[in-house]
């Protein structure tokens, strides 16, 4: 089942210079390094993903959380609902990508962010 905890991917040239002016500007806390760089208000459901790079179209940046994404996407499967990446396992966790009718695309992580 998918958490009421999401995370919203944000381009930016810098992901820690632009996690530190969350930081230090509005207040959020912050953790991880490298590709996976969130920050969020205390005590929020949510997260911003602060990403480099350019998001790929179709791509909203939107992170569906979930204890286990290979059973989620089973049951979504039999649901008929589209997959634009199937389950895989990556360094930092393992996604799924869904598609909507109109071809806007979701990830599924696993783990809370």
């Amino acid at each position: 089942m998918m958490s009421k905890t999401l995370s919203v991917a944000v381009m930016v040239s810098d992901g820690r210079k632009s996690a530190r002016w969350f930081v230090e500007k509005l207040g959020f806390e912050t953790e991880g390094e490298e590709h996976w760089i969130t920050v969020w208000q205390k005590g929020a459901d949510w997260k911003l993903h602060l990403c480099e790079g350019e998001l790929e179209p179709g791509n909203t940046g939107i992170s569906f959380y979930m204890d286990d994404v290979a059973k989620e996407a089973a049951e979504l499967e039999k649901k008929g609902v589209k997959f634009s990446r199937k389950v895989t396992k990556k360094e930092w966790g393992t996604s799924a990508m869904i598609e909507d009718p109109d071809g806007n695309q979701f990830y599924l992580q696993e783990s809370g962010p």
